[in-house]
């Protein structure tokens, strides 16, 4: 039975994604920069911590507008081979991990919010995992990755310094500043 056609090639069926149980290298991106002298998660430790981040971001709500899906669901997209998340411990501290994230095209305009909504999924509800601290980074194939890595790298400090990954608010409670976004809240 053919499932209906999707606006982006292939049908509803599920037969061009890999599941969230297996590990398939080809459908991946190859580790970056970032992801150097780290430990990588691949097989079993990849599929755990990405069946989480799964979980977090339905429950955050870091959803890819363009393919209407649980960014998740980028890894195992396999028309999208070469994009994703890639997972590493830091090979200093292993209370840390590395995930970069590969976006489908070098000018792909949703990196930046799609990456803050990461960092936020897994920092902000870092009591359902093992690390203290989740270090996101965009590829460097990204035509923006050293401003949006260094706006990660602010994030990161105010998490460490605050333990929490919540906007700035006022007196009443209200988000305030900019977020790198340009509208001055996140939708995160």
């Amino acid at each position: 039975m053919a499932g209906l056609s999707s606006p982006f090639g292939g049908s509803d069926t599920g037969d061009l994604y890999d599941g969230y149980d297996e590990f398939v290298p080809e459908h991946i991106p190859e580790p970056g920069s970032n992801l150097d002298g780290h430990r990588l998660l691949t097989g079993d430790e990849h599929v755990a911590f990405h069946r989480l981040t799964r979980d977090l971001f339905e429950e955050r709500g870091v959803y890819d507008m363009t393919f209407n899906y649980n960014l998740a669901r980028l890894n195992l997209d396999t028309r999208h081979e070469s994009a994703g998340f890639r997972y590493a411990e830091d090979s200093d501290d292993s209370a840390v991990l590395w995930a970069e994230f590969t976006p489908t095209t070098a000018f792909c305009p949703q990196s930046h919010t799609l990456i803050i909504g990461a960092f936020r999924a897994w920092n902000g509800l870092s009591d359902r995992h093992e690390y203290d601290l989740v270090r996101v980074r965009l590829s460097e194939m990204h035509h923006q990755h050293e401003t949006i890595n260094e706006r990660l790298e602010g994030l990161e400090a105010e998490f460490l310094e605050t333990g929490s990954v919540a906007p700035p608010s006022d007196t009443d409670g209200e988000p305030v500043g900019d977020d790198g976004l340009g509208s001055g809240q996140s939708p995160f």
